[in-house]
């Protein structure tokens, strides 16, 4: 590898099947919050950190990702690239293939429709003295039934998924992680769930380092969270544009 700073890749290619009441045209990570793409939002969080390349990995309507971050790929502080999926290839293999174009030795995954504010340099810190493959960002919740739980250990380190139920108090996995850019997911197969065939099977092993952030969360994709991030994000609008 060539590249010390961190690559990030977003998975930007999401059909937005339970938000087709509201947007219907698009990718979800393309939704309109307060005027302005999701992804938008993302990109200007990246911004705040020492980034050398976004990877856009993307498939579904790309040619709409593309063409508004081509206007405005200017504007940001890291190089921007894409990863295109001709045939959809689940989590695992949209990561893979678009891995094979990131240059640093480790890499940030983050959902293209969730919004995590993570402290990246905290993030990776904790990867780096963790000395696992794998350091997964993880929210506490309370009193929820959309997600599944992740069962860490006394030293941090992830040991379960546990099934989606009611939970009135719990962690659960934000969709954003880092890994080792050193081949991992080569022998994995074409098309392949990043969650049940990579990351289960890393957790029995006892490999994947975890990250507990109390930072802001929420995931888009369904219709009540994002008319949510309506009204939270303006909040981020008026920060991004003071420190500007």
């Amino acid at each position: 590898m060539t590249n010390n700073k961190t690559d990030v890749v977003i998975l930007a290619g999401g059909l937005g099947t339970r938000l087709r009441s509201v947007v219907s045209d698009r990718p979800k990570c393309m939704a309109p919050v307060n005027g302005r793409p999701f992804l938008s939002y993302l990109l200007d969080y990246l911004s705040q950190y020492s980034i050398g390349k976004v990877v856009l990995s993307v498939g579904y309507l790309h040619e709409v990702v593309m063409e508004w971050v081509e206007q405005r790929k200017g504007c940001y502080p890291f190089a921007i690239d894409y990863a295109v999926e001709d045939v959809p290839l689940g989590t695992g293999g949209g990561i893979r293939l678009a891995m094979q174009r990131c240059t640093a030795d480790t890499v940030c995954v983050m959902n293209g429709d969730t919004f995590f504010e993570v402290n990246m340099e905290g993030l990776l810190k904790a990867h780096r003295q963790g000395e696992k493959p794998v350091t997964m960002a993880l929210k506490h919740l309370t009193d929820f039934d959309r997600y599944g739980t992740v069962s860490v250990n006394d030293e941090g380190v992830v040991t379960q998924f546990n099934e989606k139920q009611y939970c009135a108090d719990g962690l659960i996995n934000a969709g954003f992680y880092v890994l080792d850019n050193n081949g991992q997911l080569d022998d994995m197969p074409e098309k392949f769930s990043f969650e049940n065939l990579f990351l289960h099977p890393k957790a029995d092993e006892g490999v994947i380092q975890g990250f507990v952030s109390d930072g802001y969360f929420i995931d888009i994709g369904i219709p009540e969270d994002y008319e949510k991030a309506m009204v939270d994000f303006k909040r981020f609008e008026e920060l991004w544009a003071s420190q500007r």
